[in-house]
């Protein structure tokens, strides 16, 4: 999960999607693009606009008491359905039996939004809503239902009862069920420029010096550039992984999780084709990077990591898989091919 959360300032491309979404009528969103453009702060600026007891065309009010229970994550109208791992991370709390379950260590946290939950919120859509303002239920990210999690929510979505609304938010929108993105009025979300980024990452504490550079590094995303930053990425540290890996020095992937070196290394090969037919690359400097061997190997080299990308999240040892991911990075930067 890339999204960074930002508690700080909202992005100003944020603010302009909420204005227009606040003047649709619609009782499902989806939110969707790539990850790192705010869908998630997006979709609570809804929901909090939604529930608020004075709300203004520019959204709700932050100073009513909805507005202060969705602050401190206790709103009785709101239900969020976010995998559980995620919940604990940002302070939102789980229902009483699933708490249980994971104190108890009977299972971990979930990845996925479990049925069960799905379930719960099906069951909350049908209340009364406590605050009469109505109620909501925010899903994030959507592509983290399973098929069976998705079917439980499409009756509720076609027919919602009267008072609730929906919004969910992906990063990944054709991972979806056709039907549920069928039953939801979609917007897809919008790119701001380099300039608003940098501007906007400044106001979050990154230093101007990283800002450009991470920025470029997260493929011009910029809440995920800010989630680097706040894992202690800088200019520095991303522009040396390109000769660090040439070199097998694993130190440069130290404090990394095995998904995001598998990210890092695709970005480098892609840049590396990139060079290799005469265009410009897009995450590293071109200074940074290696002689670029031939796009047989190249292409081979990518094979092998997007076959690695779709099973980086099982429970590897993540030392060995480091070894073997920057060994295979050096076989193809080495390859007569």
């Amino acid at each position: 999960m890339s999204e960074a959360l930002s508690t700080g300032v909202l992005p100003p491309w944020v603010q302009r999607q909420r204005s227009t979404l606040l003047a649709q009528r619609g009782h499902a969103w989806l939110l969707q693009g790539p990850s790192g453009l705010g869908q998630y702060g997006l979709a609570l600026e809804l929901v909090r606009a939604w529930l608020c007891d004075a709300p203004t065309e520019q959204g709700a009010c932050c100073q009513c008491g909805s507005c202060h229970a969705i602050e401190v994550h206790a709103h009785a109208d709101l239900c969020l359905l976010m995998p559980e791992a995620m919940m604990i991370e940002q302070g939102w709390p789980l229902s009483e039996k699933a708490q249980s379950d994971i104190d108890d260590k009977k299972r971990k946290a979930s990845k996925e939004i479990r049925v069960e939950a799905m379930r719960e919120a099906v069951e909350f859509s049908q209340r009364t809503s406590a605050r009469g303002r109505g109620k909501a239920v925010l899903v994030y990210p959507a592509e983290r239902m399973n098929h069976i999690t998705a079917n439980a929510l499409l009756k509720t979505l076609e027919e919602p009862p009267g008072d609730v609304k929906f919004v969910l938010a992906t990063g990944a929108a054709h991972q979806l069920l056709p039907t549920i993105r069928s039953r939801c009025m979609g917007h897809n979300m919008v790119w701001p420029d380099a300039a608003e980024s940098t501007a906007w990452l400044a106001a979050e504490g990154v230093a101007p010096a990283d800002a450009h550079v991470l920025l470029a590094a997260a493929g011009s995303r910029p809440e995920d550039a800010l989630q680097w930053a706040r894992a202690g990425r800088t200019a520095q540290s991303w522009s040396a992984v390109p000769r660090a890996v040439v070199q097998g020095a694993l130190n440069v992937f130290a404090d990394w999780g095995p998904a995001q070196v598998v990210d890092a290394l695709q970005k480098l090969c892609h840049d590396l084709q990139l060079v290799r037919v005469g265009a410009t690359p897009r995450f590293y400097a071109a200074a940074d990077l290696p002689t670029a061997p031939s796009l047989a190997a190249l292409t081979q080299w990518a094979k092998d990591l997007n076959a690695t990308a779709r099973v980086v999240e099982h429970p590897f040892n993540a030392g060995l898989l480091l070894e073997s991911l920057v060994g295979r990075a050096q076989n193809a930067l080495n390859s007569r091919l």
